[in-house]
């Protein structure tokens, strides 16, 4: 299934979540015009390579930057591919206008980022041995759909059912319930594997989500507090 829109529609102009939109497209057409020795560095020096921080003495062997912390930031503005960069934007389209609407524009951003960072912390500790790259934003959007669980549990989203020439309604909650799920059984498949985690941060997914779960109260603003807007749209 394939979520095409909720039904919540924004009150406030989402000022950030098209800039990071904007942002996120600008880079990876950045990176498409890189020859392909020029694309391995930048990934490998912008991207979130988990052993670079968990084994030192290695990255400064290989010739990584001492005490280089902004690949944690910069990671997440990255992306392999269009199909990689679409999905995400898109979840990032549909749930972050509605959080950003609760929040306003300083507090998601802080917000988002805050998921992103704790993210790519799960991600390495989980797969500190990783020596590949990790990029992408789904960390932060993770949290992102992980405050909107909690914000807009009863509003519909419009899920396109691919095998089918279908479009269905369902709960905010069961969406991305599945959606969490999912991420539950890469990981537990994953364990019992070699290299569980190199090509795609499951534990990640899920430390950002469950980050936009229990903090994103603490950047609600006050006088955006539910009411019937909310309330009319989610039924």
């Amino acid at each position: 299934m394939i979520p095409y829109r909720d039904t919540i529609p924004s009150r406030y102009t989402p000022w950030i979540t098209w800039t990071l939109i904007v942002l996120n497209l600008a880079v990876f057409g950045y990176t498409q015009s890189l020859s392909e020795q020029d694309l391995y560095f930048f990934l490998n020096l912008h991207g979130l390579v988990p052993a670079r921080y968990a084994h030192p003495e290695w990255a400064a062997k290989v010739g990584f930057p001492a005490s280089d912390y902004t690949p944690f930031v910069s990671s997440l503005f990255i992306h392999g591919g269009a199909l990689h960069l679409v999905l995400n934007l898109w979840l990032l389209w549909i749930f972050g206008d509605n959080v950003e609407d609760r929040m306003g524009s300083v507090r998601f951003l802080a917000f988002y980022l805050v998921c992103g960072l704790i993210a790519g912390a799960v991600h390495v500790y989980s797969n500190s041995h990783s020596n590949i790259p990790t990029i992408g934003a789904s960390g932060a959007i993770a949290g992102v759909m992980g405050a909107y669980y909690f914000l807009f549990p009863y509003a519909r989203v419009v899920i396109w059912m691919f095998f089918l020439p279908w479009f269905v309604e369902v709960p905010a909650i069961a969406f991305l319930g599945v959606w969490v799920m999912i991420q539950l059984y890469k990981v537990t498949t994953g364990l019992s594997s070699d290299e569980p985690f190199a090509d795609v941060a499951w534990f990640g997914h899920l430390g950002g989500f469950i980050a936009g779960m229990v903090l994103h109260r603490f950047f609600l603003l006050a006088s955006r507090k539910a009411d019937t807007h909310y309330r009319r749209h989610s039924t």
